[in-house]
């Protein structure tokens, strides 16, 4: 019996991921630890290695396809003596059926006692027919949506292949070897559908083509994206957020780093590795400000995580450097500038972002002078820091220039009550403006 290759779960919390891009093809024979596919979570993409020895029979779900559940078959591994024949013959259907057989179990008893049920449902029934003109919502995967956006295509006038029904790769490929025909007809097809789909337009939710917009582009959302809005809404919903903002005065901070730099070529600190340090130690030194919320209890770490937001093309993540508190600066700026690299690459795991018992988001390199973050959940603070420029200061009574650097820290006000904020900056200030301080 052929061997079926499910959609791994690749953290504790994921339901469903995309198959960005198959390593293999049909036919190919395979080992365990050989890279078979590479799929998107939310986070980044990683690679799915095959754990038992054959010959990749067929690929059910394709390049691209989102999605995907997580224990769905996404392919099937023929062992020596088997055939493509073996394979059964509902391909991948083999997995969600038990779901599809569960539901129709429960529904009898639901319908059987509420009759006008089958009546509301054949209000909507016009919508499917809808679907596949310029009303319907269509699926398609990130691939055939960008080749149909560059072929000048219509996704409604294309008939899907894939997995549903979805629009994939070859179905593209197929509708452009028809060429104008199709937008012909699709142009055709319009004036006859147009009050079907005014009339439905009452029951839907507010258009945003309104008259006078300029013409646009959509993006459509990736996982990650939408991942961000909704751990960032709940966190502007839930987490009632205060600020307190520090000026620091950076001038023997960035002092002390070029006197270190120059003494090895073996390491690079940047502004943002002492940044690290001073807000690592700040948090040992007052550990009330390392906490989460819990509705039974506060928690107080005993160990520093600190999360560090990091820009990567979609959005941005926040990879963790573990115990940060009992690291010296050159192993902060080497787990920093590994887990940089590996996020932009999005070659992270699971591991290397989940956690943290705080964050630090730098926007200083990009000229931004003070800004306030959003909480990162469960997380109890974030520290937003800017750039460090001259500034007029009084030192002594006289007036003076310095090298100033604002820092904003956002607090849960359930967690971290304004006393402890304010503890925990004046600490950190402290680091930053005498930075041997934080060698010792």
């Amino acid at each position: 019996m052929p061997t079926p290759i499910l959609m791994p779960a690749l953290s504790p919390t994921m339901t469903e991921g995309n198959l960005a891009k198959w390593m293999v093809k049909e036919g190919d024979t395979v080992s365990p630890g050989d890279v078979i596919a590479e799929i998107e979570t939310d986070k980044a993409t990683m690679e799915v290695e095959a754990v038992d020895e054959g010959t990749i029979g067929k690929i059910v779900v394709s390049d691209g396809t989102e999605g995907v559940a997580v224990n769905a078959v996404i392919a099937y591994l023929l062992e020596e003596g088997e055939s493509a024949d073996d394979i059964p013959a509902d391909g991948g259907e083999a997995a969600p059926a038990p779901k599809k057989e569960e539901a129709p179990k429960e529904e009898p008893k639901r319908e059987a006692k509420p009759e006008p049920k089958p009546a509301q449902q054949e209000k909507p029934a016009p919508a499917p027919a809808k679907s596949g003109g310029s009303s319907g919502r269509v699926f398609a995967s990130p691939l055939a949506k960008r080749m149909a956006e560059q072929a000048g295509l219509d996704l409604n006038d294309v008939d899907g292949s894939g997995p549903n029904g979805r629009i994939v790769k070859a179905d593209i490929e197929k509708a452009m070897e028809g060429g104008a025909p199709k937008k012909a007809a699709a142009q055709s097809a319009a004036p006859a559908q147009a009050p079907a789909a005014a009339a439905a337009a009452p029951a839907q939710a507010p258009s945003p083509d309104v008259p006078g917009l300029p013409s646009y582009k959509e993006i459509p959302n990736t996982n990650m994206r939408k991942v961000i809005a909704k751990r960032l809404t709940e966190s502007k919903q839930f987490a009632p957020h205060f600020y307190l903002t520090v000026d620091c005065e950076i001038d023997d901070l960035l002092k002390v780093r070029k006197d270190l730099n120059a003494k090895s070529d073996k390491y690079k600190l940047s502004v943002n590795d002492l940044v690290i340090r001073a807000s690592a130690i700040a948090l040992k030194q007052v550990p009330a400000a390392n906490a989460t919320w819990t509705e039974k209890a506060i928690r107080i770490y005993d160990q520093v995580d600190i999360s560090v937001a990091v820009a990567i093309e979609g959005g941005l993540i926040t990879p963790v450097i573990r115990d940060a508190g009992s690291k010296g600066l050159i192993e902060i700026s080497a787990a920093m500038k590994d887990l940089a690299g590996r996020a932009r690459e999005g070659k992270l795991s699971p591991e290397d972002y989940q956690g943290g018992t705080f964050s630090i988001s730098n926007l200083g390199m990009f000229g931004i002078k003070d800004f306030a973050a959003v909480i990162n959940p469960p997380q109890g603070a974030i520290l937003a820091v800017g750039a460090g420029e001259q500034r007029p200061v009084v030192k002594d009574g006289a007036l003076a220039v310095a090298t100033v650097m604002s820092c904003t820290l956002s607090v849960d006000h359930r967690v971290v009550d304004g006393a402890v904020g304010a503890e925990f900056l004046a600490a950190f200030k402290k680091l930053i403006e005498d930075p041997l301080t934080m060698l010792l």
